[in-house]
């Protein structure tokens, strides 16, 4: 009581944040409080013990103390943190849904509730953020779908993490999307000449294309080969730009076309390849005479023919085609200073038809020749000779002709015969002749009556009369014979 009761409170050691204030409610109680002096923060101290000494006035003074342990609540005065500004991740294009990308970590240094963070997209990069998703409780991004490197190489999201009292923070993660060799190359023809007339000269380029790969790096290195370079080759032009060109000069009568297979291939591993056609037409060009299918021509024409008789064909093919294929054919002269050929004959101009315009004799022309053209309709035209040899065909229109005895003579002609003749000997001969040939010509002869049919025999193929007995008194003195000339017609 009085001095000897508590003057004096005080706190060991001493606080930065908290003070004693204290006052004297009546004789016995004294009312004491802790002073906060400035703001406690949870995040650098969560706690804090501290002794109250209470001294008393006497002599000595005396003292009681007591230990004071305080706990700080928290208050959401943290926002998180993250552990990075700026993230990057890869993936691969074509990864499955739900692969992996990145995974965002924040910090909040407040506590419970306050410190709790979930992570969502910011709705500032929406149309990005649609091929992703994230846990909103472990910061793991993941592939919403497959990506695709060709429609986009890099992708830009901004994540945020929000605590339990409001507070957040952003970061950005960029995803470079990894190249796969999924495209093959493909190819973009720029022109295109055909058909390609077969003149054309070695060197030619026939078409120009490009080859692209929407890959990337070596992915979208490629290269281009022909199957088959015995017509055309590839020449560079520029940065995958290829031309077509002929090695030689191509000829449509041997190939009227051509199938060029082009490859292409990347050097992705494995390397992915495309082919392209090009299907090279070659265009004619007048450049091949008609052939006769025969060197010459023999035909044959009966004599006394029908007038325009057909007596055979001439036939010519063109190794061109289309209009300079089209052969037509005409009579011409044999030699250029030769008059227009025989009118006797004609050629169908289509068909090549030989036709004998009008009846023929053999005894006064036994065969002609006549020159056939065969030309095309090319431009200029060309064309080729064939010669037709005409043979007339004997026919029997001619009756043996007696040349001895004559036959004109008046008196009758008469032979002398001696008395003593003996049996085979000659009296006379028939001499006959008959203006056809062959077989038509060949004569024979025949004793058609007589005044004594056993006296005289006639050689049936020299027209010989000769006795076949000696005369006799009993023989008439003249004898009068009549012999039968017959060809063989």
């Amino acid at each position: 009581i009085g001095s000897n009761d508590i003057q004096v409170y005080h706190i060991f050691p001493e606080s930065q944040y908290f003070t004693v204030s204290y006052r004297r409610q009546n004789e016995y109680d004294m009312q004491i409080h802790l002073v906060l002096q400035q703001p406690l923060d949870r995040e650098e101290q969560p706690e804090l013990d501290f002794t109250l000494i209470a001294t008393d006035g006497g002599t000595p003074p005396r003292s009681g103390t007591t230990q004071i342990h305080i706990i700080i609540l928290d208050v959401n005065d943290n926002a998180p943190i993250f552990e990075q500004d700026l993230y990057t991740g890869e993936v691969v294009e074509n990864a499955p849904e739900g692969s992996l990308v990145r995974r965002v970590i924040a910090t909040d240094a407040d506590m419970g509730i306050n410190g709790e963070i979930t992570y969502h997209f910011s709705h500032a990069a929406a149309e990005n953020q649609s091929k992703f998703t994230i846990n909103a409780k472990n910061g793991e991004i993941r592939l919403r779908e497959p990506l695709d490197f060709e429609t986009t190489q890099k992708y830009e999201v901004s994540v945020r993490a929000t605590d339990g009292g409001g507070l957040s923070a952003l970061c950005k993660v960029l995803v470079d999307v990894v190249d796969v060799n999924d495209n093959a190359p493909e190819f973009v023809v720029s022109s295109f000449n055909n058909p390609l007339p077969e003149n054309t000269g070695p060197g030619t380029a026939v078409a120009l294309f490009t080859v692209r790969d929407q890959d990337s790096s070596m992915n979208a290195e490629i290269t281009c080969a022909l199957e088959d370079q015995l017509y055309f080759f590839l020449r560079p032009a520029f940065k995958n730009y290829y031309e077509l060109v002929t090695v030689s000069t191509l000829d449509r009568e041997e190939r009227a076309q051509h199938i060029v297979v082009v490859t292409a291939a990347d050097a992705g591993t494995p390397p992915l390849t495309t082919t392209h056609t090009f299907t090279v037409d070659i265009s004619d060009v007048n450049d091949n005479a008609p052939v006769f299918n025969q060197t010459s021509y023999t035909m044959f024409v009966h004599e006394n023919n029908v007038p325009a008789v057909l007596v055979g064909t001439v036939n010519a093919t063109d190794a061109d085609a289309g209009p300079n294929a089209k052969v037509s054919y005409s009579l011409v002269p044999a030699h250029p200073a030769e008059q227009e050929p025989c009118s006797c004959v004609s050629v169908n101009s289509e068909n090549g038809h030989v036709f004998v315009l009008r009846p023929l004799d053999y005894e006064k022309l036994k065969q002609l020749e006549v020159v056939v053209s065969a030309a095309d309709a090319g431009s200029p035209a060309l064309s080729s000779n064939v010669t037709v040899r005409l043979v007339v065909v004997d026919e029997n229109d001619n009756a043996p002709l007696v040349l001895h005895p004559a036959q004109d003579s008046s008196p009758p002609s008469s032979e002398l015969v001696p008395a003593w003749a003996e049996a085979g000997d000659l009296v006379s001969k028939v001499v006959a002749a008959d203006a056809d040939s062959g077989q038509n010509s060949w004569l024979s002869y025949e004793l058609l009556r007589a005044t004594e049919p056993g006296l005289f025999a006639v050689g049936a193929q020299n027209g010989e009369v000769r006795l076949r007995r000696p005369l006799t008194d009993r023989d008439s003195v003249k004898q009068k014979l009549v012999v039968l000339v017959r060809d063989n017609g």
